[in-house]
């Protein structure tokens, strides 16, 4: 089963992300911190993380590059989950090492589906 790390601390956008994806057959597992998102990355392998930008920790650029930083993740797809406007979006997730970005709140269901197969190279 494929596994997706979501770090995002806030529960609602979570919750949505997680509902979709496990009704779709992902594994998913969830932490509300760069740090315990770290621990996890190292603990469950996912095959791809979500990645929310600002975390009451550090932010999304912090966690990816700690990330990147060891030969085991720099290949993992990181796709930052933002509700940043587009533009501003894919400027910050090339700066942080990010594969993409997806918007949030989730809107259109099959989209968001499609983008994390995209990712995934499905």
């Amino acid at each position: 089963m494929t596994k997706i790390l979501i770090v995002e601390d806030v529960f609602d956008n979570f919750e949505l992300a997680h509902r979709i994806l496990s009704s779709h057959g992902y594994d998913v597992i969830h932490a509300e911190t760069a740090e315990s998102g770290f621990q996890l990355a190292f603990q469950h392998r996912p095959d791809l993380i979500l990645l929310d930008l600002g975390l009451p920790d550090h932010d999304g650029l912090t966690l990816a590059s700690w990330l990147r930083a060891d030969p085991s993740f720099r290949t993992l797809p990181i796709v930052a989950f933002t509700a940043w406007p587009p533009e501003t979006a894919k400027q910050m997730a090339e700066s942080y090492g990010c594969n993409g970005f997806v918007t949030k709140p989730i809107v259109k269901v099959k989209e968001f589906l499609a983008q994390m197969d995209s990712f995934l190279g499905k």
